[in-house]
């Protein structure tokens, strides 16, 4: 069986997902190239070394352009802030290797199309990590729009909306960087926005409010020296789908009690569909025309009908989890790789998704309605 080196750049909770779904991605689907975990970095060295031996890296180091030159990598996965990402896919690429690459894929339009050209130029496979369009019951979703089981489209509305920010103790950090691109709007929004594009295609006008509600935070827990929030927290978005119907679509980090609110809802002229990441194992389905004393929305189960669910448990009922979202993204680069053929979200796909976040900042800036640029 053909095996992949995989290098694994950034040790933190992207990181951690990343080396537990390659682990077990060939143990799970069949004909799979074996994942090998050749080297794991950081630039904290003694994280690098537990990152090694919990998740049984063959080695470890502070140097990423080590892991990135080892001939031993074959794939290099990008788990690191925003800003860092271009220049280690760049390097990655320029090596031949494959790169898989967390989202936001960089902090502007300019750098993820550097990014994409230069992917496609030397012919490597690649993934952006929008892993919850991973889950089997939004394939069904996407095949219930594509079959017209909820007729004409006619709406969307779409949410991202998390309270991790919310605290306004909570210090600056990377996330609050404007040369990292955007805030919530990129960090979570691109979530919701890739969301959208994968059920409903191409989206083509958009008309944004951002907000910073927090505008300045601690330096550092307990400190008492405050630096000034230039990205937002919250941003809403009327948008223009190319297949003719309008939405809208929320990300919002400061919204208090809220742990993944990543949910949608779509109606058309003959059902509606709505769905929330918090129970991500349901679609909600309503058909219309029913009888009207026994009308509303159906619980739509995921089972081992919705692939690749079976994989992973044989009887329904049992839920997948977040990890398992990552394992299938993971598996599908990997089968990308092995067949020669893009199974996205690409950096492609990643680029159309940050065309949309800055002119939603630019929007928002302008006080009017944008085109997205083709």
């Amino acid at each position: 069986m053909q095996t992949l080196g995989i290098g694994l750049i950034g040790t933190g909770f992207m990181g951690r997902t990343h080396a537990l779904a390659y682990r077990a991605a060939a143990g799970i689907f069949p004909n799979l190239p074996a994942p090998v975990l050749e080297m794991v970095a950081d630039i904290d060295g003694a994280a690098a070394g537990r990152a090694r031996q919990q998740y049984g890296f063959a080695r470890a180091t502070t140097d990423w352009r080590a892991l990135v030159a080892d001939e031993r990598v074959q794939v290099v996965s990008i788990t690191t802030p925003n800003v860092m990402h271009r220049e280690m896919a760049l390097a990655a690429i320029a090596a031949g290797k494959h790169v898989h690459c967390e989202k936001p894929l960089a902090p502007s339009v300019a750098d993820a199309r550097v990014m994409t050209e230069a992917a496609e130029a030397a012919g490597v496979r690649t993934q952006t990590g929008f892993n919850y369009i991973k889950n089997p019951i939004l394939k069904l979703a996407r095949d219930m729009i594509a079959q017209g089981e909820l007729g004409e489209i006619t709406g969307f509305r779409g949410i991202h909306a998390e309270g991790f920010m919310s605290d306004p103790a909570i210090p600056y950090s990377w996330r609050l960087d404007p040369a990292g691109g955007g805030g919530a709007i990129a960090d979570i929004g691109s979530h919701i926005i890739g969301m959208a594009r994968y059920l409903l295609g191409p989206i083509t006008e958009v008309m944004a409010d951002l907000d910073t509600m927090v505008k300045q935070r601690p330096a550092a827990f307990g400190s008492s020296e405050m630096r000034a929030v230039a990205v937002d927290d919250a941003a809403r978005l009327l948008v223009r789908f190319e297949r003719g119907m309008a939405g809208t679509i929320e990300a919002n980090w400061s919204a208090t009690g809220r742990a993944m609110q990543l949910g949608f809802e779509i109606s058309g002229s003959r059902g509606t569909i709505a769905f929330n990441q918090e129970r991500l194992n349901e679609l909600q389905f309503f058909k219309a025309g029913g009888e009207p004393s026994r009308s509303g929305f159906t619980r739509i189960e995921a089972g081992p009908a919705h692939t690749p669910y079976s994989l992973f448990c044989i009887a329904g009922g049992h839920q997948l989890g977040f990890n398992d979202l990552k394992t299938i993204e993971v598996a599908e680069f990997l089968a990308a790789i092995s067949s020669g053929e893009a199974n996205g979200p690409d950096f492609r796909e990643a680029l159309e998704v940050q065309k949309i976040i800055e002119a939603a900042i630019r929007s928002s800036s302008e006080r009017r309605w944008l085109a997205i640029e083709s």
